[in-house]
């Protein structure tokens, strides 16, 4: 088990959706957000440009309109892909 939580690192957008992230534990993924932009929050997030506005914003990744994704969910992904 983590000694810590997760925190992200960095964060590039790779493709409308797409993050390639990167953990403080080295743990390094592509995570598609697609099928995740729903509700009042994240609906801008469905126009790429304003998704390609995804920055970091303390452990997680988060976008201009304060959309963001808990940054243990993002690491569950990760990890999950990863197996």
């Amino acid at each position: 088990m983590a000694t810590s939580l997760p925190r992200v690192t960095s964060v590039h957008v790779v493709a409308p959706y797409s993050l390639d992230i990167t953990f403080n534990d080295g743990t390094h993924c592509l995570i598609n957000l697609e099928s995740e932009l729903y509700g009042e929050v994240f609906e801008p997030l469905r126009d790429p440009a304003f998704f390609a506005q995804a920055y970091i914003d303390g452990p997680t990744v988060a976008w201009p309109n304060g959309a963001d994704f808990s940054p243990e969910w993002l690491y569950e992904q990760a990890t999950t892909k990863a197996s």
